[in-house]
């Protein structure tokens, strides 16, 4: 398990591995869950090799590092411009491979009251959006939008992707 801050939740069955705002969790247990909580405008991000049995999570919370470059040197995992590239530096070192990613993003909510001034949610989705296709990565599923917060699950196992609101959990990889 590679991360920065990750926690894992003791509990029956396979280990949980909590990541965090401004975090990212990668690992190689096929028994382990990845799981991120409180998706509102924040994106979180899967990437899974199912031929290496590679998996990470990223949570970011703003578009661009250039919004304050000095917080950016210290946490690159908070802004999608760098944290994204390093999820993706990461499992390549781990053995992933570009071309056998399953990509899957759930978040970018509009959360907040300031009426429309900010938009985190919808600046958030549209640099992931940017990202993924200057590199060429195509999203296997997404839940993006909308005006609710999410949990997001990967399953090393077998890479099933699920998201949760207040009223249902539904598999957002495989359909």
């Amino acid at each position: 398990m590679t991360s920065l801050r990750t926690q894992v939740e003791r509990q029956a069955g396979p280990p949980r591995l909590v990541v965090g705002i401004a975090d990212l969790g990668l690992t190689a247990d096929p028994g382990a869950l990845l799981v991120t909580y409180a998706l509102g405008s924040c994106i979180g991000v899967t990437i899974y090799d199912p031929v290496a049995r590679v998996g990470g999570m990223l949570h970011f919370m703003l578009p661009q590092s250039s919004l304050s470059p000095e917080r950016a040197k210290s946490a690159p995992l908070m802004f999608a411009d760098t944290g994204v590239p390093l999820l993706f530096t990461r499992a390549y070192e781990m053995g992933a491979r570009k071309e056998r990613l399953v990509v899957c993003a759930a978040g970018g909510a509009e959360i907040l009251a300031d009426e429309g001034h900010f938009k985190i949610g919808t600046r958030n989705r549209t640099m992931l959006r940017k990202l993924f296709w200057k590199n060429n990565v195509l999203l296997a599923a997404e839940d993006t939008g909308g005006s609710h917060s999410r949990t997001l699950t990967l399953r090393l196992s077998d890479g099933l992707v699920t998201v949760k609101n207040k009223s249902e959990e539904r598999a957002l990889w495989p359909t």
